[in-house]
């Protein structure tokens, strides 16, 4: 079992950044795939990123390559987003989420966090 926790989240002009963390209890963090999602209002839970557990290996959807991190700390049990050049439509619950393999399918993550709200005001 494991339980994810979210922090970081808030209200940020256009532009600006946010570092988005989720702390994980459990003693195998490293050997979870860690994924981060989001839910607009009224839209339905979209991948942002994940990162694998073993190598480390990282992939992005289309809208924030190039301007999201992932990152993870296996001694600290957490994983982290850098968010860069914050747009409004990056407006969301973000949740980040554990699993077996990293992937884009919200299916194959068994372990949610609670979500963090990061609103972007233009």
């Amino acid at each position: 079992q494991v339980q994810l926790v979210e922090s970081g989240g808030g209200l940020v002009q256009a532009g600006g950044s946010l570092r988005l963390s989720c702390a994980a209890s459990g003693r195998t963090f490293s050997t979870y795939a860690m994924g981060w999602f989001r839910q607009a209002p009224g839209k339905e839970r979209e991948f942002v990123a994940y990162i694998t557990g073993s190598s480390g290996s990282t992939a992005y959807s289309d809208s924030v390559k190039g301007r999201f991190t992932i990152s993870r700390d296996n001694a600290k049990n957490t994983v982290s987003l850098q968010m860069n050049s914050l747009k409004p439509e990056d407006t969301a619950v973000y949740y980040c989420a554990a699993g077996w393999v990293g992937a884009r399918l919200q299916k194959e993550y068994h372990y949610w966090g609670q979500g963090t709200q990061v609103t972007v005001s233009s």
